[in-house]
């Protein structure tokens, strides 16, 4: 059965940075189930990873659902599994890790956002660039509560702490936002390795004409280019495409395109 109503094209990378030793992000990309994930773990060395890949790996198991409902309870009982086993690793290490993760599903013509953290999720249409999520961190609570600018809040000391992630606490909270699939829509998932370095109309620009596989190579090459401070991930996703099948990398996870 098809899972969505339009065609898709949609792609994924994901690489460590110019600056990190390694890389905690991981992402999934399952259009055969009408999915795609990024994920940016956080607690150290050999643990953020660990954290976005419980993430993914739970998400992996969804299968093709009924209906769109049914995705979506999939979805949050996959979830909620994932931050069970990271509480319980949080308590076997004595540690606090955990991931970020914003997250596409696209059934019947119909598409959800779902996040936790600062991961976003943008929508390119008509030629405009729309952020879909909005990040859960003190910064944005702070801009919310008109404290201070959105001029302030890029240099902000504290711009980068997190007021929700999986597996940081026994209750999951997350945000989604839902609507109609229309054709030509391009779906930008990003870790905030990407949003550090490469301003919203320069996303627009990079996947206004070009494939998800094109527009993921010169948007990591623009975040490299500029330092890559921070791991980055960046997934792609076009509807209605025109293509007869779904595209993406061969390699869903952290270590696709390590280069």
């Amino acid at each position: 059965m098809s899972t969505v109503a339009l065609p898709i094209d949609s792609f994924g990378v994901s690489h460590q940075g110019c600056v990190r030793d390694h890389n905690e992000d991981n992402y999934l990309i399952e259009p055969q189930t009408g999915l795609w994930v990024v994920a940016d773990g956080m607690g150290g060395h050999e643990a953020g990873e660990v954290a976005s890949a419980s993430i993914v790996d739970h998400l992996a198991t969804i299968g093709i659902a009924s209906s769109a409902p049914d995705l979506r309870a999939r979805f949050e009982d996959r979830l909620s599994r994932a931050n069970a086993e990271i509480r319980d690793i949080s308590r076997s290490r004595g540690i606090t890790i955990g991931s970020t993760f914003a997250a596409l599903l696209a059934m019947d013509g119909r598409f959800a956002c779902l996040w936790a953290g600062d991961s976003r999720i943008y929508l390119v249409r008509n030629g405009s660039i729309f952020q879909v999520s909005k990040d859960h961190t003190e910064v944005q609570e702070l801009l919310d509560r008109g404290m201070i600018s959105a001029e302030e809040a890029l240099t902000w000391p504290r711009r980068n702490v997190i007021t929700h992630a999986v597996g940081v606490s026994d209750e999951l909270e997350i945000d989604f936002q839902q609507g109609e699939l229309m054709a030509g829509d391009v779906f930008v998932l990003g870790t905030d390795g990407l949003t550090a370095h490469v301003s919203d109309a320069e996303i627009e620009a990079a996947v206004r004409s070009a494939t998800p596989r094109a527009a993921c190579q010169t948007l990591l090459d623009m975040v490299l280019a500029r330092g890559g401070t921070d791991n980055v991930t960046i997934v792609l996703v076009k509807i209605g495409s025109g293509h007869s099948g779904a595209h993406h990398s061969d390699r869903s996870g952290a270590e696709a395109a390590a280069r």
